[in-house]
């Protein structure tokens, strides 16, 4: 019987070291980024960094909308899709939000998150019935929704109706913590369970990993995906809901690019494009660190550093998803590598 090579040994063990530091970076490269930038800002410019209206207010409570959008984002991108609808989907529900506040609270939310629902389902039930392209089918929800906002809105911002208390849902704290963004915490608590704890989790998993083999186990590759698709409609519903609480009004022309905002924050928290890989607590880190980039430039474009215009910030997203994805790809055959 054959013995043991030391030296193949030896081999192994530095292949395996190898693949579990690519495998560590991967997973917590983003992690390590964020806390490298909390100090750096804390150092730098002082208490006003971390202040309570920064934190709470120009921080988290300006990213709820990208971090409830992301949330859905990641469900969707670790079966192997995308939802390229979601910034058109949270204009509409937006400007339905706007509509509805003369009636009230309860119905300018349930209205908006209804809105953000039917078009997830539409979206889910395309895709699953017809195993047609998710690219496809979201690119064409994008542009239907962001028409219908249009023509419901006049072409024109509709305000809301303050005297039926439709902005207290953007105004309102828990505490020392806005109330949109305690929702989006207790939202992505829910996400991480669903997604780590239950039978449904392990389903969307197994779909990205590869679907046909899913569809063979038995797991109902059609509803999964349904669900997915409806979650992360509701859950851009619920973003131009806050959208509209918060700007109190509800414009047709808004969340330009915010698709781009949720992919490069799920990507940036290392969910694979690919599939079958990801976590709603990586996708959280991947929000706050692009947030806090911007964050970053603000205090340095108000020393008078550089002059940096808003219409920047897309192209700096652009550049940053791109650098991610190449990056993630060069960890992923160096993965392959050192584990074979």
């Amino acid at each position: 019987m054959a013995s043991a090579v030391p030296g193949d040994t030896v081999g192994q063990g530095r292949k395996m070291g190898r693949a579990r530091v690519v495998s560590a970076i991967q997973r917590q490269g983003a992690l390590l980024a964020l806390i490298v930038l909390v100090v750096f800002g804390i150092v730098r410019y002082g208490e006003t960094f971390y202040s309570a209206y920064n934190v709470f207010d120009a921080f988290l409570n300006n990213n709820t909308y990208y971090a409830l959008i992301a949330l859905g984002m990641t469900f969707v991108i670790i079966t192997g899709g995308i939802d390229l609808s979601v910034g058109s989907v949270a204009v509409l529900a937006a400007v339905a939000a706007a509509r509805l506040s003369v009636y009230g609270l309860g119905s300018a939310l349930v209205g908006g998150v209804l809105i953000g629902l039917f078009a997830g389902l539409i979206n889910g039930g395309l895709i699953a019935r017809y195993s047609l392209q998710p690219f496809v089918v979201t690119l064409a929800m994008l542009l239907a929704a962001r028409g219908a906002a249009l023509t419901l809105s006049g072409n024109a911002p509709v305000m809301v109706e303050f005297a039926q208390g439709f902005p207290a849902l953007g105004m309102a704290r828990v505490g020392a913590v806005p109330l949109p963004v305690a929702i989006t915490a207790v939202l992505y608590a829910v996400g991480a369970i669903l997604l780590n704890r239950t039978r449904f989790g392990r389903h969307v998993l197994a779909i990205g990993g590869n679907e046909e083999a899913a569809r063979l186990a038995g797991i109902p590759v059609g509803r999964t995906l349904l669900v997915v698709y409806a979650m992360s409609g509701a859950l851009a519903g619920l973003a131009g809901v806050f959208l509209a609480a918060l700007s109190f009004s509800g414009s047709p022309t808004g969340a330009i690019g915010w698709e781009l905002s949720a992919i490069a924050a799920v990507v940036v928290g290392g969910t694979l494009l690919t599939g079958g890989v990801g976590s709603v607590g990586s996708t959280l880190v991947g929000v706050l660190l692009l947030g806090l980039i911007f964050v970053t430039l603000n205090f340095e474009r108000g020393q008078g550093s550089f002059e940096l215009n808003s219409f920047w910030e897309n192209f700096i997203r652009g550049a940053f998803l791109l650098i991610v994805v190449v990056f993630q790809s060069r960890l992923a055959r160096r993965l392959e590598s050192a584990s074979g």
